[in-house]
């Protein structure tokens, strides 16, 4: 059989010699009432043309098409791969695949995504979603599929999602460093409008601060054109060596530029205090060691998949709003 040509169902079942519905059972897993002698021929003809039925094809004839739509505001970072690495684990236990897309936290990519999904026959969607993901979700909600949201908002009664403590543990740790000493503080963060998590960090920084009476800084960076000089510059017309200054980063793609930009610096830590999120990949293997908030990304992509495909089967038996603890590492960039 020419391996180039592509195969077809009517094909499979003109050379097992049953029917094009009866193929189809048999690539849904419908063969209760089918003969062994007609499992067996079409088993041989598939396997001779190593036929491999296309999602599409067999989404037409089945109710469910056992594939999940998982949309990431950025592929790239480890937080990510982890969340992947978890929804994974909960799909291939439960007979499902992933297909997976990166938004880079534009709207116009989430609604893309979400159509091209759709077209192939999801049964429903894992989102970290965008401020402006809410006109989308409403055509979701309206083909029936169901949707579970991580890390970042829509967050409200009616819909599922799976997220940490952002607010409060940023605030806790920012407070505890204030008991440290820490005199003066500055926050290198990006825009913190365009999703919730940036938000709720950013509040968890700012009212620790407020409610200490405590000074700070903030600069705000893009995510794509920052370099570590304009970092330095920053820093270096603000830090102030005759007290203890704590800088907090808590976008986890920012932490190694600032790290960077601190390069000069870096002899005067702990008295000159880094806070990051995650990075769990290098942070304990800098020099000097970072102190960082970790997120249980794994734990939280087998939460959201869990409520997924529990929602998928109708199954009630999985809590559908879900908020997990982070936990700080202190290192030897901290007090």
């Amino acid at each position: 059989m020419d391996s180039e040509k592509k195969i077809t169902i009517k094909e499979i079942a003109e050379m097992s010699g049953v029917s094009k519905t009866t193929v189809s059972f048999y690539l849904n897993g419908k063969t209760e009432k089918m003969s062994l002698k007609t499992k067996k021929k079409i088993e041989d003809v598939i396997n001779e043309t190593q036929y491999s039925p296309s999602v599409i094809a067999r989404t037409l004839n089945s109710k469910s098409s056992k594939l999940l739509g998982v949309i990431i505001g950025d592929i790239t970072n480890t937080f990510s791969n982890q969340i992947v690495k978890g929804i994974e684990i909960v799909a291939e236990d439960k007979g499902y695949q992933i297909i997976v897309g990166n938004s880079d936290y534009r709207f116009d990519r989430e609604e893309t995504y979400v159509d091209r999904m759709i077209s192939m026959g999801v049964d429903g969607f894992i989102i970290q979603p965008t401020a402006r993901f809410r006109k989308i979700s409403k055509k979701i909600e309206s083909l029936g599929k169901p949707m579970v949201f991580f890390d970042s908002k829509l967050f409200d009664i009616k819909t599922n999602w799976v997220k940490t403590n952002n607010y409060e543990v940023t605030y806790d740790t920012i407070h505890q460093c204030v008991e440290k000493g820490y005199e003066k503080f500055y926050m290198i963060t990006a825009n913190p409008q365009l999703i919730s998590t940036r938000l709720e960090r950013n509040s968890g920084f700012l009212d620790a601060l407020d409610d200490s009476e405590i000074e700070y800084d903030v600069l705000t960076i893009n995510e794509d054109e920052e370099k570590p000089e304009n970092i330095a510059n920053f820093l270096n017309e603000r830090l102030d060596f005759s007290k203890k200054n704590l800088i907090f980063v808590p976008n986890c793609w920012a932490l190694p530029t600032v790290f960077l930009a601190l390069k000069d610096h870096r002899h005067h830590m702990p008295n000159l205090g880094l806070v990051g999120f995650d990075n769990l990949e290098w942070v304990n293997f800098s020099s000097p060691t970072i102190t960082t908030i970790i997120q249980p990304a794994i734990e939280e992509g087998v939460e959201v998949a869990k409520i997924l495909i529990d929602k998928i089967e109708d199954s009630h038996e999985v809590p559908e709003q879900q908020v997990l603890d982070c936990c700080v590492i202190w290192n030897e960039s901290t007090l």
